[in-house]
């Protein structure tokens, strides 16, 4: 239960307005925080770490039964949490990020795809920091953001103070249009871009992340309360291991998987690493720290996934369903909580727990609901809602808004109550699958024929979601940019004209 610890729950309250960010903004960003910005906020809240690993799933920790993967503090940190068991998120990365970030699902701010310019977080969305920041948090990033590389899109205008980013969706990678890294990076010593300027780091990319990370906490801390969003980008693809973690595995698990484990047992010892500097700041009992994925697993579905169907990129139990650990040591009591959430829900609970009061259009913009009650009690009342999923990703050829019907049932579901109702057909109508997760969390047996009053419900509310969804895909059929946006600023910053010359990071 929620503990008085004398920092979030003070007698007093007092108005908190702030419109701008203390960044210089396109006009088009400056008139949506303008419009956004008023908050109503109490007194200083805790500290925030949100960490958000990229392509590990709920199976990919031995806590949650995996015989073979070794997360000794990731163990411990859920021990010390309240843990959700049925957290979701989306099937891919930009969208959970995009969720998380607004509080509704990421195909209202126009994120589909995690390329071609569908990966942008639409400008009009007030962000977590964003709230955070005009609540008296200082904000930072330290991974990857993924929501768009072009300028106004980038997260200093978005509401961090701090950013310390790779580009596009993993170090390295570039597509057409705007999504790209700086060109040639590595997982190891990688070139990173921090507030604007891309710097040369040493050593290996989760390491970089992590240390960068602590040396901020520790700038901040005896400032004003903080928000650090840790998300490194392992364990994506392509499995690039530090050196010593895979040979844990080697000869246990197929090669890949081995590296794959390695990158996430490095991820547990950085965090296990974190932990520790929290006890000797003494930040544990000011400071609410959230572990989760952002997606299912990309990889460790091979050996391990906690008896669940499919993995990521699909609209089943294994590509949605993650880690969802709380820990506010003195405050939060350890405890399990098996009631559904997702991570539309981080930001309502986190204004929740910050006695934050936003606007109309925040309000507005909000679908998820505060986990306060949970984290309080995990047997509160907690009454049931429809969660809709669709991996998107369709041709950029489809425009949903002009044939709404094509894609419409294209690798998407509905979770309500205990059920989960599945289409996967490739265009056209649907061919629903429902699954009672209670009886069959493998999602094994049909039972469409069985219940057809559940999937006529099901389905209706369905029809009704999608058709509201269809106004916000702005980002479909957009034209890219002919350079990509961190490539651009890399060559200028390293080749630019004038007698500075500098040779780009060797």
């Amino acid at each position: 239960m929620v503990q008085s610890s004398g920092h979030a729950g003070r007698s007093f309250r007092e108005p908190f307005s702030r419109l701008t960010c203390g960044l210089r903004l396109p006009l088009s960003v400056a008139i949506v925080m303008l419009a956004t910005a008023t908050l109503t906020a109490a007194a200083p809240g805790p500290n925030i770490i949100l960490i958000m690993t990229d392509d590990q799933g709920y199976g990919d920790l031995a806590c949650h039964g995996n015989p073979i993967i070794q997360t000794p503090h990731l163990d411990r940190l859920a021990a010390e949490s309240v843990r959700f068991t049925d957290f979701h998120v989306s099937p891919t990365c930009s969208p959970t990020r995009s969720a998380l970030m607004t509080g509704r699902h990421e195909f209202k701010n126009g994120v589909t795809h995690t390329i071609l310019e569908r990966e942008r977080l639409t400008l009009s969305a007030t962000t977590l920091p964003q709230v955070l920041q005009r609540a008296g948090y200082k904000t930072g990033i330290f991974g990857k953001w993924h929501l768009g590389d072009e300028e106004p899109y980038q997260p200093g205008f978005r509401g961090f103070d701090e950013v310390f980013i790779h580009g596009a969706g993993g170090i390295g990678q570039s597509y057409p249009g705007s999504c790209g890294d700086a060109p040639g990076n590595s997982y190891f010593g990688p070139v990173i871009r921090h507030n604007g300027k891309f710097v040369k780091t040493h050593g290996y990319c989760t390491d970089e992340f992590f240390g960068r990370a602590a040396e901020w906490i520790d700038g901040v801390r005896n400032q004003q309360p903080f928000f650090c969003y840790l998300t490194p980008n392992a364990p994506h693809g392509p499995l690039n291991c530090p050196t010593g973690y895979e040979q844990r595995y080697l000869g246990r698990v197929p090669a890949d998987v081995a590296k794959f484990y390695g990158m996430i047992t490095n991820i547990d010892d950085n965090v296990g690493r974190l932990l520790q500097l929290l006890q000797k700041w003494k930040l544990d009992e000011n400071t609410l720290v959230i572990f989760m994925t952002d997606n299912g697993t990309a990889t460790g579905s091979k050996v391990f996934n906690a008896g669940m169907r499919a993995a990521k990129g699909t609209p089943y139990n294994g590509g949605t369903r993650v880690p969802s650990f709380w820990r506010w040591t003195g405050t939060l009591r350890p405890a399990q909580c098996e009631a559904f959430a997702c991570h539309w829900d981080i930001l309502p609970t986190l204004m929740d727990i910050l006695q934050l009061e936003g606007d109309a259009p925040l309000q507005r913009q909000i679908e998820g609901r505060s986990l306060k009650p949970l984290l309080e009690d995990p047997q509160s009342p907690w009454p049931d809602r429809f969660f809709f999923t669709h991996v998107g990703r369709w041709d950029v050829k489809i425009d949903p808004r002009e044939t709404p019907e094509l894609q419409k049932f294209s690798k998407c579901s509905v979770r309500w109550k205990q059920w989960n109702l599945v289409s996967m057909t490739k265009e056209g109508p649907a061919k629903w699958e429902l699954y009672d997760l209670a009886d069959d969390p493998a999602e094994s047996r049909n039972l469409v024929s069985d219940h057809p009053e559940v999937v006529a419900e099901m389905a209706a509310q369905y029809d009704q979601w999608w058709t509201s969804v269809l106004p916000n895909l702005e980002n479909e059929r957009v034209q890219g940019p002919t350079a990509n946006p961190f490539h651009t600023a890399y060559w200028a910053q390293y080749q630019g004209p004038g007698p500075n010359h500098v040779p780009p990071p060797q």
